[in-house]
């Protein structure tokens, strides 16, 4: 496949060549040759960021030998785009015709905190004077420049009220985007709208109010599919999120086709959500979970990952993006895999939606799923897709109205699918603020988007390992914009607390991926997750608060 022609991709395609491992193979054989499978690129030092003296190395939880490394894309492939990213991605060009914006960089925020303002770190060369302002080109690091100043970020804050308050008497900094994200205007006006105009319930109404809530609430389905390349806006069902659209899958499709000594594939990495409902499948059933490695990086080894597959798999489920750790996975490649062995394959996008576009044609996932939540729009809505002919032979999983074609006492016939697994009243409100959600991505662009996120990421790894006795947990050659650490001598919850105080969101905890810390033998991190309302200059806060941290 080779790249597609798309302006965004010229803007990042020298920018990040120099992060990603070169696809030349040293020529070592593979299992995943027998398969027709391109191996991924051998690891690489180049591609790792700098390390501070003082930063720790993650500590593996079981030392595996002779590991394959995967998680990176070729920068120089035909089936890459030139920053690294696969080109089985959507292409933007079709996505509501719509214009990325392109600006200046941002500018710094207000800050009022004199504890926090001025700077003595290597890596903070852009910032001026005691409490100014940092010039608008922003990047202090050679060749970094064109990805910042592709997003009129300044502007873009301007979308988000709930960006512009105080929160412990300094401005909000949030940081907790992996966990749910800020609401642009547009989305909350939409939501606000469909309730004072158009509220009514959908389907069956001959009333014009009825009318115009169907039809939003259907163009929203229509966004869905677009936003994600899908063929058929049948193949979209709505849903409360990602964790309800995997139970679906899991107890519809999973009951019928998955029965005693068949296996289930998943990988350590995953959320709680991908994990649980494949348990409480494979109790009802008799099923065996089976769980591929990743290596000390938090990067799949897909070598091991193909040598779990097999006559009796029946499933492959895998995070896009790793919640915890950022660590994108190689799905293309996975999925390669699992189809050369018959396989279906749901992905887990509610960390990647966010971050990157995501074709599910180009890629012939077989389902994938999200949240609205994650990606800028309201909670309680989310989406489900699902290759028509599966959707078609899978059988409901709720009963009630709408679902149904005829219902008697003796037998009920239901209806085809979306409306099959739709049953009740949906979120109607929530439905159209996701698709509001969407117009405003497709605005920006995704590809603008991941290439600003890329190097606010790099730069802030960077930063934090300028923190004496601070451990990045997570360090894939390819990741997105989670930064998970924990610092010797203090607890995760009082890091936390001490950003809070000087307005910095971030999260401690598990972040409901408890195996996946445990691999790298800690309980709870410290997670800053970026987004593209985020700046150079938050992160700079962060450090800096950081530093003032105190050893219990």
């Amino acid at each position: 496949m080779s790249t597609p022609a798309n302006p965004d991709t010229e803007l990042i395609a020298g920018l990040f060549k120099e992060f990603y491992a070169d696809s030349s193979a040293d020529g070592s054989s593979s299992p995943l040759t027998s398969h027709g499978i391109s191996e991924y690129p051998n690891d690489s030092k180049e591609i790792s960021p700098p390390v501070h003296p003082d930063a720790q190395v993650a500590s593996p939880h079981a030392i595996q030998p002779a590991e394959s490394a995967s998680g990176g894309h070729s920068a120089g492939s035909e089936e890459a785009y030139p920053f690294g990213e696969p080109s089985c991605y959507r292409d933007e060009n079709r996505s509501s015709g719509k214009t990325a914006t392109k600006a200046t960089p941002s500018s710094a925020l207000p800050y009022t905190d004199d504890s926090l303002s001025g700077s003595e770190f290597y890596f903070l060369k852009h910032t001026g004077t005691s409490g100014s302002a940092p010039p608008a080109t922003a990047p202090s690091h050679p060749g970094r420049g064109g990805a910042l100043s592709a997003l009129d970020v300044e502007a873009i804050r301007a979308d988000f009220p709930a960006l512009h308050q105080k929160t412990n008497g300094k401005p909000l900094i949030f940081l907790d985007n992996a966990a749910t994200t800020q609401k642009p205007q547009s989305v909350i006006d939409a939501t606000s709208h469909f309730y004072s105009r158009d509220n009514a319930n959908i389907h069956r109404a001959a009333y014009e109010l009825a009318e115009r809530a169907t039809r939003a609430f259907e163009g929203a389905r229509e966004k869905v599919r677009d936003f994600i390349g899908a063929a058929d806006a049948k193949e979209i069902v709505f849903l409360r999120g990602t964790t309800e659209a995997i139970n679906l899958v899991a107890q519809s499709y999973g009951r019928k086709h998955i029965g005693a000594g068949d296996e289930i594939v998943i990988t350590t990495i995953e959320h709680h959500a991908n994990i649980v409902p494949w348990q409480l499948l494979a109790e009802q059933t008799g099923a065996v979970l089976r769980v591929a490695p990743v290596n000390d990086r938090g990067e799949l080894i897909l070598d091991q990952f193909a040598s779990l597959l097999g006559g009796r798999t029946k499933l492959v489920s895998v995070g896009h993006v790793a919640n915890s750790l950022g660590t994108i996975n190689p799905i293309e490649q996975i999925i390669a895999i699992a189809h050369s062995f018959g396989v279906p394959v749901l992905v887990d996008a509610a960390q990647s939606t966010p971050h990157m576009p995501v074709n599910v044609t180009a890629l012939d996932v077989d389902f994938l799923v999200f949240s609205g939540h994650k990606v800028f729009g309201p909670t309680g809505i989310g989406a489900l897709y699902g290759k028509s002919a599966l959707l078609e032979a899978m059988p409901p999983w709720q009963g009630g109205g709408h679902m149904i074609r005829n219902v008697t006492f003796a037998k009920t016939t239901y209806q085809n699918a979306p409306e099959k697994f739709e049953a009740g009243t949906p979120d109607i409100a929530g439905a159209v603020g996701f698709g509001a959600a969407i117009d405003y991505l497709q605005n920006i662009g995704l590809a603008p988007i991941a290439a600003y996120e890329h190097e606010l990421l790099v730069y802030a790894t960077e930063a934090l390992q300028s923190v004496r006795g601070l451990r990045l947990i997570g360090t894939a050659a390819n990741k997105a914009s989670v930064l998970s650490f924990v610092i010797a001598g203090l607890e995760p919850e009082k890091i936390a607390e001490h950003l809070d105080r000087q307005g910095i969101a971030a999260r401690a905890g598990h972040h409901c991926a408890q195996p996946a810390l445990r691999r790298f033998g800690v309980e709870k991190t410290v997670r800053a997750s970026l987004a593209f309302y985020n700046t150079l200059q938050e992160v700079d806060v962060l450090v800096r608060a950081l530093h003032q941290l105190k050893k219990a």
